[in-house]
């Protein structure tokens, strides 16, 4: 196992022994809310829809970039690297990174795509680090996402930054999660949903992560809502699903009430430096 870093106590406990993977508003193990768009209403959801829309979500980011065949990617945030897969199988990335800060996460991302690593080893691989702090060189990586990831990073200056860093000329990120609308509704966040609270989530406000991806010297920031094919269908999924805490349905209400929305946010590298 990698040598273990500090971690916040929460994000220790939710992605360790916890193991969110399983917790069945996950169903299927991406640990993401998913992407709804095109599953029917007016029925039951099903566990294979829940499934879909959590695949979905990670096609959603991966079709930002303009060309993926044989080139390099790190996934980051990767949780138990299922995301880092299917971007492999389905887009054909000359390698992937899975990155995850937590190192029993990426015991179980090796262990549940133990076959993918036998069948590609060169291409796909699973490490230890930060989102601030990441473990590659300089200049290594031409396509960088992260899904529903970013909620988790303390420092997204730091993040961008590293962004910069070890993208190529002319590489690209890709970045999907939740954000607060505004430093009001960033205030307001933790006195709603106790995952601000506790600190598992950190209440990021949108136009300052823009702000910090240009300062970092990353082209052509746009960031583009996607919360209509998000929030009100997973609640429908929370309310069919059993759930020990019934706060997480508290989403809907924020985004409704506009203190949170989930965004695609893209840059792009110089194309020389």
């Amino acid at each position: 196992m990698a040598q273990r870093q500090p971690l916040p106590e929460q994000v220790d406990k939710t992605y360790g022994p916890f193991d969110l993977s399983t917790v069945p508003a996950f169903t299927g193990g991406f640990i993401n809310f998913g992407y709804w768009r095109d599953i029917p209403v007016g029925r039951p959801l099903t566990g294979e829809d829940r499934l879909r829309t959590e695949q979905e979500l990670y096609r959603v980011v991966l079709r930002e970039f303009d060309r993926t065949v044989g080139l390099d990617a790190v996934d980051v945030g990767c949780g138990i690297g299922l995301g880092a897969a299917l971007a492999l199988r389905e887009f054909g990335f000359g390698e992937v990174c899975g990155l995850d800060v937590h190192p029993e996460q990426l015991d179980r991302a090796r262990y549940a795509n133990a076959a993918l690593l036998t069948e590609l080893p060169s291409r796909l691989r699973y490490v230890c680090g930060a989102a601030e702090s990441m473990p590659l060189p300089d200049l290594s990586v031409d396509c960088l996402y992260s899904v529903e990831s970013a909620q988790h990073f303390p420092d997204m200056p730091g993040f961008a930054d590293e962004a910069a860093r070890v993208l190529r000329p002319g590489g690209r990120l890709a970045v999907a999660t939740f954000f607060a609308t505004s430093r009001h509704a960033a205030r307001a966040l933790p006195g709603l949903l106790p995952s601000y609270a506790d600190r598992l989530d950190h209440p990021h406000v949108i136009g300052l992560f823009v702000e910090d991806l240009a300062a970092a010297g990353l082209r052509n920031v746009t960031a583009r809502s996607i919360g209509e094919d998000v929030w009100a269908a997973y609640d429908r999924w929370l309310a069919q699903t059993p759930l020990e805490y019934l706060w997480p349905r508290r989403f809907l209400e924020a985004y409704e009430t506009g203190l949170l929305d989930y965004y695609v946010v893209t840059a792009d590298a110089a194309t020389a430096r």
